[in-house]
């Protein structure tokens, strides 16, 4: 237990940290990036069950010495990563609940259920671009990439085995349609919160505005996923029906399966707050197994003596602790939908943890403000601009390893520069979506990218080449930046507002504290 820090002397001076040079603040992103690169190349995929979590807490620690040489306290430092890691409760709740929610929902036969009438639904040449399409749909319905990844993305990574079609390429389409759809959602939290952050744009105007460039990523995406569908062109005809019948000979598939997916559509919209709709929907789906499932929670917990009240119970709490555990002479079923459990997250949430401790001591000792003041005050065309924009919030995805931090910064240090060039306000909140909002689950220790990987069982490094609509995004708004083709403009700025409101955006970058992190988790 750490020391309480002893009150200053009232008659002594309080030195203030110095500024960091540009050395200081680059430092600590060199270590994190040797030690990552080291980290994947001795454990390739298997990095991110502990070697990278290692790697992020060495580097936070090499982050603090730089800022106590500086001056920093130590009580601050601390106070700075216990600050960190506690704005990102929020999301690790919800992770928790999603653990629960996938356990129960394979011991209901909601996830069977999809997969099984997915199955007879889909065909393989077109089963990427229809993923993509439908996740896009549920993630503009719902608001929450997270929550599309974690219903019916977990169901066609499932699919993709039976119809001898890649996992990896399958959690893309999933990804690039869940955020594809939580981008032009209002309900979406990213959509509200950068328009509001910018000032000046309305989220309709925002959304309308991020259509320009969304729009025809979307197209590109789904087209080249049509082409790796027909590519790969399992044409000896793979037949679904054993599949299906192997399904059915284990759970009992029935339309009422699906009611604790729609209930949680239901609650999304009503905008429950998340960890409650999951949560909430994750035990109504354990009560829903004693009836809809009585033989799969009887051979789930296993103990023939017992009455059927108390195992619907038992079933519940090991389904949402620990995980649903499929007991059939099928190996393929029982693999398939043996999953969950809230213990399934807590490699995740180690993820998380340590790549927020770096962040936040990045942050407090100014070493992100000081990595970015020369970025914002050296982009002189709106192209540049644009550019630099959308480059900074790939950066902060990499460096800070949190979607709020790589929308929060550039949203508030390069809103003065738009308005100096005539820029319009939704061209920057255009730009953060697409490159903050995008590439976060492109980082595998950034939340967003922990987080897919964790719930789709798919590593973020195998996934990454094929989110095309992750990757196509920001190339386009830089593109179109360079290219001036649909680049808003409106009035300049005058030229005292320009300079006050320049000082004030570069003592926010310089101060050393930085934004604080917003409390609620990020939908993706």
């Amino acid at each position: 237990m750490s020391e309480l820090p002893s009150p200053p002397d009232p008659g002594k001076a309080v030195t203030p940290p110095r500024q960091p040079s540009l050395l200081d603040a680059l430092a600590p992103v060199v270590v994190l990036i040797g030690l990552i690169v080291l980290t994947i190349v001795l454990f390739g995929v298997g990095a991110a069950d502990g070697p990278l979590q290692v790697a992020l807490f060495l580097s936070a620690t090499f982050a603090a010495v730089i800022a106590y040489k500086n001056g920093h306290t130590s009580a601050e430092l601390e106070k700075a990563a216990v600050f960190g890691v506690s704005s990102a409760m929020g999301a690790i709740f919800i992770l928790l609940a999603v653990g629960a929610l996938i356990g129960t929902w394979n011991l209901a036969g909601t996830i069977p259920t999809i997969v099984s009438y997915g199955l007879a639904l889909l065909r393989p040449a077109i089963f990427f671009a229809t993923i993509a399409v439908i996740c896009a749909l549920v993630g503009a319905v719902t608001g929450s990439s997270w929550t599309t990844a974690a219903t019916l993305g977990v169901a066609f990574v499932g699919m993709a085995p039976v119809l001898k079609m890649p996992t990896d390429i399958t959690a893309g389409a999933v990804i690039s349609g869940a955020y594809m759809g939580d981008k032009m959602s209002p309900l979406s939290e990213t959509t509200i919160l950068v328009p509001s952050l910018v000032g000046g744009v309305t989220v309709n105007q925002h959304i309308r505005g991020m259509l320009t460039t969304v729009a025809p990523s979307f197209v590109l995406a789904v087209g080249i996923f049509l082409g790796v569908g027909f590519a790969e062109n399992p044409s000896g005809g793979v037949s679904t029906q054993a599949a299906r019948d192997a399904v059915a000979a284990v759970y009992h598939i029935t339309p009422w399966n699906l009611v604790p997916l729609l209930l949680l559509i239901v609650l999304s919209v009503l905008q429950v707050p998340p960890f409650l709709a999951i949560f909430g929907t994750a035990l109504f789906s354990g009560v829903l197994a004693s009836f809809t499932q009585p033989e799969v929670v009887k051979a789930f917990v296993a103990k023939p003596g017992q009455g059927a009240v108390l195992n619907g119970i038992e079933a519940i709490y090991k389904a949402m602790a620990t995980g649903h555990v499929a007991h059939s002479d099928n190996e393929t079923i029982n693999a398939l939908f043996s999953r969950g459990g809230m213990s399934s997250m807590l490699t995740t949430v180690w993820l998380i943890l340590g790549a927020l401790s770096f962040a936040a001591i990045m942050e407090h000792a100014g070493f992100i403000g000081r990595l970015m003041q020369p970025l914002v005050t050296r982009a002189r065309t709106d192209g540049r601009l644009i550019a630099t924009t959308a480059l900074t919030c790939i950066g902060l995805n990499v460096i800070a390893g949190d979607q709020y931090v790589a929308d929060v910064l550039p949203s508030r240090a390069f809103r003065e520069a738009y308005a100096r060039r005539g820029l319009a306000p939704r061209m920057l909140s255009r730009t953060v979506e697409d490159a903050g909002t995008v590439t976060s689950p492109l980082v595998p220790w950034n939340s967003c990218g922990a987080y897919m990987a964790g719930v789709l069982q798919v590593p973020t490094v195998e996934y990454l080449p094929f989110a095309f609509f992750n990757l196509i995004n920001p190339l386009l708004a830089i593109g179109f930046g360079f290219t001036g083709f649909r680049v808003e403009h409106q009035q300049p700025a005058e030229p005292q507002a320009q300079e006050s409101a320049s000082t004030a955006g570069q003592d926010r970058l310089t101060d050393g504290n930085g934004p604080p992190a917003p409390k609620e988790p990020p939908p993706g």
